[in-house]
């Protein structure tokens, strides 16, 4: 199901279907350095991944990451979309695309259409976003989004701090 629209994307609800996308993508170089590792080794993992994760915060928050596939063609290209940290008051965007789609424009066309639907659609009044420091991709398109650094945050006790974005 199609939650979002643009030109060249659709932004859509993850499946269990989506395991092997993200498989690739959660072992991807690039997720790996700014992400961080989630263990996901097989299928079955990825499957749980999208179960414990985006599926139940669709279910909880009406929102969540959604997969951002090619509309020419539906390839997956990466993910986009709203979370809600515990750690954090507001609710921030998330994103991350396969190496081999970076530098398209898929991630600010995703992000800018997320940030409309998140005020237009959801309400929400202010959205964050966090990454780590000199993960210089991230903070030029969160710059673009018009987020501005504010502090350095821990979102759990003991790990590294990350930059705060609003």
């Amino acid at each position: 199901m199609n939650v979002i629209e643009t030109r060249r994307l659709n932004l859509r609800l993850l499946t269990l279907g989506d395991a092997p996308f993200i498989l690739e993508l959660l072992n991807d170089p690039t997720w790996l350095r700014f992400i961080g590792d989630r263990g996901v080794r097989d299928l079955d993992s990825a499957r749980g991944y999208i179960t414990n994760g985006p599926a139940a915060s669709y279910a909880q928050h009406g929102f969540g990451l959604w997969l951002v596939e090619r509309r020419q063609d539906g390839v997956p290209v990466g993910l986009c979309g709203l979370l809600k940290r515990d750690t954090l008051p507001d609710v921030d965007i998330g994103f991350a695309f396969l190496e081999r789609f970076q530098g398209k424009g898929y991630g600010p066309e995703a992000a800018i259409a997320t940030m409309t639907h998140a005020r237009a659609v959801v309400g929400l009044k202010r959205v964050v976003a966090v990454t780590v420091p000199g993960n210089t991709g991230s903070i030029s398109l969160l710059q673009k989004l018009g987020l501005r650094y504010e502090r350095m945050v821990e979102l759990k006790p003991g790990s590294p701090p990350v930059a705060l974005y609003g």
